[in-house]
Formats: structure tokens, sequence, C-alpha cells
């Protein structure tokens, strides 16, 4: 009888030691096109966001979170990678196989510039998919510490040779080459549509229940796996494909939120941002039920700003335009992280913090080394997240050598408080954005030698990051 006490005991102390050695598990949650202004917590009265707004009130919201990019594909590659895009070479979105007509996957990413002669400027080509060589959290996890690993949702980083579960995933349950979702209702899919690929659905994804919403289907993947993975350690990227267009919406929910002065498209979009709010709250609900909560860090974040067409879909006042701009409603996005006993609830941090801090971050919260073999751009945030300690950052930068709207290519570099917008083909502007979020006074004129001096920075820095930059154009003509 004492024996199988002691030996009880024994095992005890040992599971208990085990649990405690358990590298912690890690949830990213991802949105696609989520706004700065899109949840409660970051003061809407429109959107109704609660179990968002839980991670924020149980842990820390930055002010001032960034995506790497104003559009999609780039963030997701820094996000995975910790590296700026421009130095991944993914600068742009990238184009499904059914935008490129008939062109198919081609042997190698295109090198030559492009351009044609309307335009003043030869931009460097964006590639069909991120390159196996760069290094993402979950190889890095998987490797290190054994973590099982799933990619959930919107991919946007290549052709099927390069789908998640050859970049290190474990599972892979909707990552393709779509950028949006040909239709949010199961089964997912436009049977008219002019390719295959349109035709067949989500990758990974099948229909099973006729008319179920996408992304509760997404969350009940992500239940699945918590419930299967739940004794071992796990990083899940939840990557939502709402709340990019189409626009579509369970009718009961949109109803709630048609109001005066809304639109119905704005309704149908609150009740987009709503389905993202239930997903997290049916992962926040299972982590409590399995006890997990406590061992489980959550991240939530946006690919980039909000699609702000004159506050259709949605508003990003008051900072200035939206998604695809190289102003704050463009790159600024919501950032909360939660960590039950390790990070402090209820805190607001007005940090600069970006996608690129992702992967340093994840990497050090979980014990795990930081590979030697590449240059990461990001930092750790996890000392500020813990003390509120200082962030070793004099700056970040921005970089998108394409035309997407007048006046053409940018790079950005925010320095403190001071923003500095390169615009490779036309003019340059200056905004200090403690003063003046909605970026609505263009300091150039009268901060001459502060500009210059951030000119000279952002310059010598894309150099450093191998950054490829807009050539002069032989051939441009009026």
């Amino acid at each position: 009888m004492i024996r199988r006490l002691i030996l009880a005991l024994l095992l005890a102390a040992s599971t208990h030691v085990h649990a405690q050695e358990r590298p912690a598990n890690v949830i990213l949650i991802l949105v696609d096109d989520l706004g700065w202004m899109d949840l409660s917590c970051q003061g809407s009265d429109y959107y109704r966001t609660p179990n968002i707004d839980r991670l924020a009130n149980e842990g820390v919201r930055f002010t001032n979170g960034y995506a790497a990019c104003a559009v999609c594909s780039p963030t997701r590659a820094a996000v995975l990678t910790g590296r700026y895009p421009h130095r991944v070479g993914v600068t742009d979105w990238i184009r499904s196989r059914f935008q490129r007509g008939g062109l198919g996957t081609p042997d190698k990413n295109p090198t030559a510039y492009v351009g044609g002669k309307k335009r003043k400027l030869l931009c460097p080509p964006n590639p069909y998919w991120m390159e196996h060589e760069e290094r993402t959290i979950a190889e890095a996890l998987g490797e290190a510490k054994n973590y099982r690993s799933a990619y959930i949702g919107k991919w946007h980083l290549g052709d099927p040779d390069w789908y998640p579960t050859k970049q290190g995933f474990t599972e892979n349950r909707g990552g393709c080459d779509y950028g949006q979702p040909p239709s949010y209702f199961d089964p997912y899919n436009q049977p008219k549509g002019r390719h295959e690929s349109v035709r067949a659905g989500i990758h990974r994804l099948p229909g099973r229940k006729p008319g179920e919403f996408l992304t509760h289907r997404e969350a009940d993947e992500a239940l699945a796996l918590i419930r299967q993975w739940k004794d071992e350690p796990f990083f899940i990227q939840l990557s939502h494909y709402a709340v990019h267009t189409p626009i579509q919406a369970i009718a009961e929910v949109a109803a709630k939120y048609k109001k005066e002065g809304k639109t119905p498209t704005q309704a149908k979009y609150a009740a987009l941002v709503e389905s993202v709010d239930d997903s997290t709250g049916k992962i926040l609900d299972l982590l409590d039920e399995l006890d997990l909560d406590e061992q489980t860090l959550i991240i939530f974040t946006s690919d980039n700003g909000g699609l702000d067409r004159d506050g259709s879909p949605t508003d990003n006042a008051p900072l200035r335009s939206g998604k695809g701009y190289a102003y704050e409603g463009g790159i600024r996005v919501p950032l909360l992280v939660r960590w039950p006993k390790m990070i402090p609830a209820n805190q607001v941090s007005e940090v600069p913090a970006c996608s690129i801090d992702l992967f340093p971050t994840i990497l050090e919260a979980t014990g795990t080394a930081l590979p030697t073999d590449r240059t990461l751009d990001g930092v750790s945030l996890w000392s500020h997240l813990k003390t509120a300690s200082p962030v070793d950052r004099d700056s970040l930068v921005w970089h998108f050598p394409h035309y997407r709207h007048d006046p053409g290519p940018y790079s950005i570099l925010r320095q403190g408080d001071w923003k500095y917008l390169k615009f490779w083909a036309g003019p340059q502007e200056l905004y200090n954005l403690k003063n003046d979020p909605s970026e609505s006074k263009n300091l150039a004129a009268s901060q001459t030698e502060r500009m210059a001096s951030m000119d000279a920075l952002l310059l010598k820095q894309l150099k450093t990051q191998k950054a490829k930059l807009p050539r002069p154009n032989p051939d441009h003509s009026l």
C-alpha cells in the first residue's frame, strides 16, 4: 500500500514537472483586411467583438500595431519569416493561377523588371510564390521543439508546391493560392467559374454542410486539432479568409447591424467581423474546457488595413485612407497578445510593433533559438509584453516598389513619431503621427533637414536589406 502511494506521488511529481517544462502552445489569428477601427476594443461603437475584446482585456493591446505591407501576401511572408517583405522578395499580392490566363506555374520566379511606356519607372516583378529557402515559424518550432503545426484558412503565398505543408506545417486546412474565397458559404466554390481551381473550391476544406459559413468552418477545424493535440505542444495559424471581399454574411446576423446611416454592404461587413469574433470565442472556450488556457499564447492581428472606399465596406477614420495605400489606414492594424499568468492583463502599449516581430517573439516565448543562418528584421516583443520594458529599435521600414495608386511606387520610414513617405515618381511627405495621426498636414516643406536625414536613413536601410528599387524607364513617354 505504501509502495503504491510512493509510486503515485512520484508519477504525479513527474507529470507536474513535465507540464511545467512543456513549451507553450501558440495560436496566431491573422484576419484578412481587418481595419484598425474594426473592433470595439479599438474604439468602434458599431462592431460587436466581445470575444476579441477579451484578448485585449486579458493581455496587451498595441495602439501602433502595423502590417508589414498595405496588401496581403507580403505581410503573410513577413509574419511567417520575421523578415521584411522586400528581403523575402514578395512585395505585392501574389496572382493566383486563375488570375494568370494560361500561364500556369512557371519553372521559376520572374526576375526581369516590368513597366510600360506611360510609366516613369520600371519596377521589380512580384513572384508567384515564397521560396522554400525561407524558414517559417512552423519549421523553427517543429525542428527545435517537435511542435505539431496547422495552417487554417488563407495562405496566398504560392502554387501547390509551395502550400503550407511544403513550408513546415503538419496540417493544411484551406491554405492555397486563393487571395479570397470563391464563396463564404459551403461548398465554398463557384460552380461556373472559368478556372478549375475556382470550380473545385478551397483546397483541403471540402464542403460538408450546405450553407455553413466559412469562418465558422475554419474555427471548427482549429477546435478539432486542439482537441487532437491537447497533450503535446502545438502551433496553429488561423488565417481567416474574412473579412476580405466578397462581402457576404449570414442574413440574420447582418440584420442586427442595419441602422440609419449604414448601407447593406456595411451591415454585411459587420457580420463578417462578428464571424471572426465567434471563432475567437469558440477557441477561448475550448482552451478553458481543456485546461490549456494558461499555457497558450494567443496573438491576434491583421494582414493590412481595412478596405476603405469612401467609408465602404469599412471606415478607418481617424486614420487616412485604407488597404493598398501608404497612409496609416493602409498599414496600421489591430495587434493583441494574450497569455494568462505570463503577460499582465489590460495593458495598452504605444510601442510601434510590426508583423516582422511575431516570428522572434513566438520563438523567444517558447524557448526556441533564433536561426543563425539568416538575417531577421523583426525584434522580439517578449520582454516588453511581460514587463513593458523598452523595445530596442530605432525605426521601421515599408517598401512597395509597384504601381497601384497615384503617385506610384513608395517606401516609408517611421522613426519615433515621424513618418516619411518617399514616392519614387512623385512628391515626398512627412508627418508627425503623435500630433497628426490622420496625416492631414504634410511637413516636408518646413522640416527639410529632418526629411533629408530620414531619406538618407531609408535608402541606407533598403540597400542593407537588399531591396529591389524602382528604376528610371528609358522608354517613358507621355
